[in-house]
């Protein structure tokens, strides 16, 4: 199987994993889980499978920006990088998920911080962490009338 053939695999099983956690309704929360859990499950063996096969060939490291460019121009590595952020942010999108429905934050606040999070993941996760803080905070707190 080609390298592009895999990443269009990759790429449509993370946006249905997407697709489930913002539109299945709450109180399928296992299932979505579930689901979601399992795509990133096979995307993360698609990941171990593109290291196993490429690690070896590919040059570069870590210990600079230049070393990591340089082991990014290894279109196998490189196709590791992003199923590697494919299911990682499909679970950091799974606890953001299991986050609103444990505090019943409604759909609207969700979708878009999901969105967020699939598109630019950091930015998303930050984004949830203040919609989740402002619901969670407890109603201001009122003086008793005095009669």
């Amino acid at each position: 199987m080609s390298l592009e053939t895999l990443f269009s695999a990759a790429g449509t099983a993370a946006a249905a994993g997407w697709l489930v956690l913002a539109f299945a309704p709450y109180r399928w929360q296992r299932a979505a889980r579930g689901t979601a859990v399992a795509i990133a499950i096979v995307i993360a063996m698609l990941y171990a499978g593109l290291i196993g096969a490429f690690w070896s060939s590919a040059e570069g490291g870590f210990g600079s920006l230049a070393d990591v460019a340089t082991l990014f121009r290894h279109p196998g590595i490189l196709l590791a990088g992003w199923v590697h952020y494919l299911a990682f942010d499909l679970l950091v999108g799974c606890w953001e998920r299991e986050e609103a429905v444990r505090l019943g934050l409604p759909r609207w606040a969700l979708v878009p911080c999901l969105a967020l999070t699939f598109l630019l993941a950091p930015l998303g996760w930050l984004v949830f962490l203040g919609v989740r803080a402002f619901a969670a905070r407890p109603p201001s707190y009122r003086a008793p009338a005095t009669a």
